[in-house]
């Protein structure tokens, strides 16, 4: 069985920015084993399998190692590569995931996730925390992830985190974030747990990060970057219970492979 694939550079006007997600497209959905297993082979940190041509279009994202409840670059992408390639009249498509419905809408070369608020809920600081970052931040919030919150965004951009630390971690991921200089917030994610030990942009992660800046910085619409190598920019707007993430996609290739089903 020979089936579609692309590669897609997300949040960023630029090849070789942003995080890259491959995007599969199948007719119907091939078993568990064979979705985690072509995840492993591609070996990004995620893959977006999509079956296209209904109005409410199936989609599941998968790291190297786990299926994951959501995932923001990997959705960005498959809507990319469907407005490109098999809906261009299109300027809106819904997602059928498993955190309900996503739609995702167009405007011109920005695309706009619509995506449920996880805002988190303030828990204790706590050493293995401290220990597993290299510093101790000013606050924690706990929804998905652990979000930590630092002073400033140098302080973000030279960390190097105990990953086998973290991983240990009673979290899905830990989110690092601190007021930016150029923007309102950076951040950087670490899920070394699932698979991914820094992802370069993290859509999902802003679902928790935008309720907590919108709620410091007294507005709705805000800018943010990712410190990852790799880096990514992204713009935010907090909408009562849903966070708006727009950015721009880049192709990088597109193929076929043989899973041999």
């Amino acid at each position: 069985m020979k089936l579609p694939i692309f590669q897609i550079d997300a949040f960023t006007d630029h090849l070789f920015g942003g995080n890259p997600a491959a995007v599969v497209i199948l007719e119907s959905w091939l078993p568990d084993k064979v979705l985690a297993a072509i995840a492993a082979e591609n070996n990004l940190a995620e893959t977006a399998f999509v079956i296209p041509g209904a109005d409410e279009i199936p989609l599941r994202w998968f790291t190297p190692t786990v299926e994951v409840d959501l995932c923001g670059h990997a959705t960005l992408a498959a809507a990319y590569v469907l407005f490109k390639h098999f809906s261009p009249a299109a300027n809106q498509l819904t997602f059928s995931t498993l955190s309900g419905n996503l739609v995702v809408t167009r405007d011109a070369d920005q695309l706009s996730l619509d995506f449920p608020a996880r805002p988190g809920v303030p828990v204790e600081v706590t050493e293995e925390l401290v220990a597993a970052l290299g510093v101790r931040p000013q606050a924690v919030f706990l929804a998905r992830d652990l979000l930590a919150i630092l002073d400033c965004e140098s302080e973000v951009a030279k960390l190097r985190p105990d990953f086998g630390r973290i991983a240990a971690l009673d979290a899905f991921a830990v989110i690092v974030s601190a007021p930016g200089d150029a923007v309102d917030f950076v951040s950087r994610f670490f899920a070394p747990g699932a698979g991914v030990p820094e992802d370069p942009v993290t859509g999902s992660a802003h679902c928790t990060l935008v309720p907590y800046w919108a709620e410091r910085l007294g507005k709705s619409g805000l800018t943010a970057k990712q410190l990852s190598a790799r880096g990514g920019d992204l713009r935010c707007r907090l909408s009562g219970k849903r966070v708006l993430i727009s950015g721009s996609a880049v192709e990088y290739l597109r193929g076929e492979i043989d899973v041999g089903v």
